[in-house]
């Protein structure tokens, strides 16, 4: 997780302002397919998803996730990927790397909030929740969890609390390294994101 290499499709470098339906998912290698082939990873299972769910609002996913990356480095690169795309919706999938490093979890949520700030300019987000490994003690496991929350419930947006649920204990559903999700991890991943994803689409498209 901690590795540097970026994922984005070639198709995504192509969408343009005029797109009104431009969804970005800012994460780090659990969304960038990190050890399996892209075409697997739960991002690009979602253009499938969602062709399938509303093939007439050709719906364009820009995955920029970056493996290794943070939350500061998230809130970075925002500006840039919005005004490039104009999403009618971020997901936020980032702060990983922010609890395995042991940062000041104030920063990370002060990251997060400035990150729905800015979507907030073009759309809205989900926020997409991850849990820390309990050696990392109680107290800050569970202030950091909490942070997805407080966020979600400032902003009355929605979000996934744990990304991993249901598989986080599985160890066939993990790579060597006991980190990164396998393919067949994928499509389990995609379906917690999706319960919540759904949610919101109906708006969107309405809107």
């Amino acid at each position: 997780m901690l590795s540097i290499s970026q994922f984005v499709h070639a198709n995504d470098l192509n969408n343009s302002h005029n797109n009104d339906n431009t969804i970005v998912v800012v994460g780090d290698s659990l969304s960038a397919a990190y050890g399996i082939e892209v075409e697997k990873g739960w991002v690009n299972l979602l253009r499938n998803r969602l062709q399938e769910y509303d093939p007439d609002s050709n719906w364009k996913v820009v995955n920029a996730s970056i493996s290794g990356d943070t939350t500061a480095g998230g809130l970075q690169r925002l500006p840039k990927l919005i005004n490039a795309h104009q999403p009618v919706l971020c997901i936020i999938a980032l702060g990983a790397n922010d609890g395995l490093r042991g940062q000041p979890l104030n920063a990370m949520q002060t990251n997060l909030q400035a990150m729905v700030n800015q979507c907030n300019s073009t759309g809205t987000s989900l926020l997409v929740g991850i849990k820390l490994p309990p050696n990392y003690g109680d107290k800050y496991t569970n202030a950091f969890h909490q942070i997805y929350s407080n966020i979600t419930k400032e902003n009355n947006i929605r979000y996934v609390p744990f990304m991993l649920e249901g598989i986080a204990l599985q160890d066939t559903y993990f790579q060597a390294d006991r980190l990164h999700p396998t393919a067949e991890a994928q499509p389990y991943i995609l379906n917690n994101i999706w319960n919540q994803l759904e949610k919101l689409l109906t708006n969107i498209i309405t809107h």
